[in-house]
């Protein structure tokens, strides 16, 4: 029997690990969407209450991402007939076309790659992970949830509009930013940035926390 693969966890600001695999749509790669930005989520189970809630949620969303140049791809440890399925199902019973890939991850491979098994919430389901990559194949966040609890497509629409923002504008945005909300400037890092910034403009609560409207 083979060693099981062993795999460190994903790291914002490195690249995306790179995987092929089998999905609802065909074979793909993560380097075919190269040039798009890509949500890469995890569900537990096919056939699952919650999970059923999640995909019909992320299919709400869809085309709003799309607009954004973002690429949805889901993935459970089910087999590609399983997924077909139960995308089927939905569309069947609830009346929601499901729009974007699901992977079937038998073997593990990509949940491993990229952390999305926890041994307290089961050793065959993923967990609800959810990794934002850039359109150059850069992991840019990460959001684990338990088995239990449905994720917030609004923080999920939020955070990808917020990284985008950030690229365009080379600015952070503050706490339950919202798009259309100011931004941050970047803090000065020398005497003469902080009288500089002081003059500029932006609204500053003090030296080093300043706001713009972009």
């Amino acid at each position: 029997m083979e060693p099981e693969e062993q795999h460190r966890m994903p790291v914002i600001g490195e690249p995306a690990p790179e995987f092929e695999a089998l999905t609802t749509h065909g074979p793909l790669k993560l380097s075919d969407f190269r040039g798009k930005w890509v949500i890469l989520f995890s569900h537990p189970a096919d056939f699952t209450p919650v999970c059923t809630t999640e995909f019909m949620a992320f299919a709400a969303i869809a085309d709003e991402l799309a607009r954004l140049n973002v690429q949805l791809i889901g993935l459970s440890i089910d087999s590609v007939h399983s997924h077909l399925a139960w995308v089927r199902s939905i569309k069947e019973k609830m009346g929601v076309e499901i729009p974007f890939p699901v992977i079937a991850d038998l073997d593990m491979k990509v949940a491993r790659r990229y952390g999305m098994i926890h041994g307290k919430e089961g050793t065959t389901a993923t967990i609800r992970a959810v990794f934002f990559i850039d359109d150059k194949g850069i992991l840019r966040a990460m959001i684990y949830y338990p088995a239990s609890n449905g994720r917030s497509m609004p923080e999920i629409l939020r955070l990808i509009k917020a990284l985008q923002t950030t690229d365009a504008h080379g600015v952070a945005t503050p706490a339950n930013w919202q798009p259309g909300d100011k931004v941050v400037v970047p803090a000065p890092r020398t005497p003469a940035e902080i009288e500089k910034r002081l003059k500029e403009g932006y609204e500053c609560k003090d030296w080093y926390l300043c706001f713009k409207q972009i």
